[in-house]
């Protein structure tokens, strides 16, 4: 059976033009996976889960969200005719709830769900009850549990390496975000697998950001530690809510082999982020998108990236995912309503015809 695709994956790499200048880095560039169909990097997740579930005769989606996730997996079921119910993290933003009951799946916010670990474990057990009925299968996207859909985001670092080899250069810094940690593993397999088979001499480092307020892997990863740690989740940052330990354990041994390190961001440095890219370099990203940035701020003044790097970082998801944090970026501001006369008052014609 053919598999399901709408076209995700090939997102472009672009160059900075003004962030990494003003950090002193000549090579910084941005991997777009805002324009993939439902607007994250998680459709490459739902293409390889959704196609999977059809070839094994799968008929009924379980799924786990803080947003993007489910979204994804909205939309691929529905393209594949699959029923799709959803248990959302609390607290995740209406815009991406929105998104997956435009898609038809059914969803469920569970109280304590993303912020409190024991509550997190409990839902997951539950749902992976749910997902050995004989037409249903448990998706989440991490390896623990959706290996198979994990392999397709895998695709990102194959597609870095041969994007910079079509411009002469290789990667020396890859920045990834992380709730649960399966996009950082998975981006670290990619360019593993691309070494593996002499795409490029010399894989990237492997750095993994996290929000302060879910430090479950970038703090250990730092301290030296080979285990990963269960928090109380206090980030704002949605869809890196993962107050568990999920794929953490991999997670620091991959970037640890990669000469990769941990790297812990306030709220108030992602938030700022996430305008910088908005605002100098054209990227509209949701607050999750914004944090590989602010870790490599931080790595760049801590002295652990040279200025004469290439460096790239992951911009996840579109701020159309996230517009309570497009809201408070913009402050209290709207559009104003004037007349002509007013228009071209405020903005005169230097001469006139």
């Amino acid at each position: 059976m053919d598999p399901i695709s709408l076209g995700e994956g090939n997102t472009p790499l672009v160059r900075s033009q003004q962030i990494g200048p003003a950090l002193g880095l000549r090579d910084l560039y941005f991997k777009l996976e805002t324009v993939s169909p439902t607007g994250s990097y998680k459709d490459r997740f739902a293409a390889a889960a959704i196609s999977d579930m059809r070839r094994n005769g799968k008929r009924h989606v379980i799924a786990t969200s803080s947003g993007n996730t489910g979204s994804a997996l909205a939309a691929y079921a529905a393209a594949a005719g699959m029923a799709c119910s959803i248990a959302i993290v609390d607290g995740a933003p209406s815009g991406k709830l929105r998104q997956m009951m435009a898609y038809g799946a059914e969803i469920k916010k569970i109280r304590g769900f993303g912020h409190d670990p024991q509550v997190t474990e409990a839902v997951l057990e539950s749902l992976q009850q749910l997902g050995q009925q004989p037409e249903a299968q448990l998706q989440v996207s991490a390896y623990k549990y959706s290996p198979v859909g994990m392999s397709g985001v895998e695709a990102i670092g194959h597609e870095i390496a041969a994007q910079l080899a079509a411009l002469n250069q290789r990667a020396d810094h890859v920045f990834s975000c992380a709730g649960g940690g399966g996009l950082t593993l998975a981006v670290a397999r990619g360019f593993r697998t691309a070494f593996n088979v002499r795409m490029l001499d010399v894989a990237p480092k492997i750095h993994c950001v996290q929000p302060i307020g879910n430090d479950t892997i970038a703090g250990p990863l730092r301290r030296g530690s080979q285990q990963a740690q269960a928090v109380a989740c206090t980030t704002k940052i949605s869809g890196l809510q993962v107050a568990s330990v999920i794929d953490g354990d991999a997670v620091i041994a991959a970037c640890r082999d990669s000469g990769g390190t941990g790297h812990s961001v306030e709220d108030a440095s992602i938030y700022e982020s996430q305008k910088e890219l908005a605002q100098l370099e054209g990227i509209f990203s949701e607050p999750a998108g914004a944090v590989p940035l602010t870790g490599l701020k931080q790595a760049i003044a801590d002295g652990t990236v040279s200025l004469n790097s290439t460096v790239v970082c992951l911009v996840t998801g579109s701020g159309f995912k996230d517009l309570a944090s497009v809201d408070a970026m913009i402050g209290a501001s709207d559009c104003e309503t004037v007349t002509l006369e007013e228009w071209e008052e405020r903005f005169p014609a230097t001469s006139k015809s």
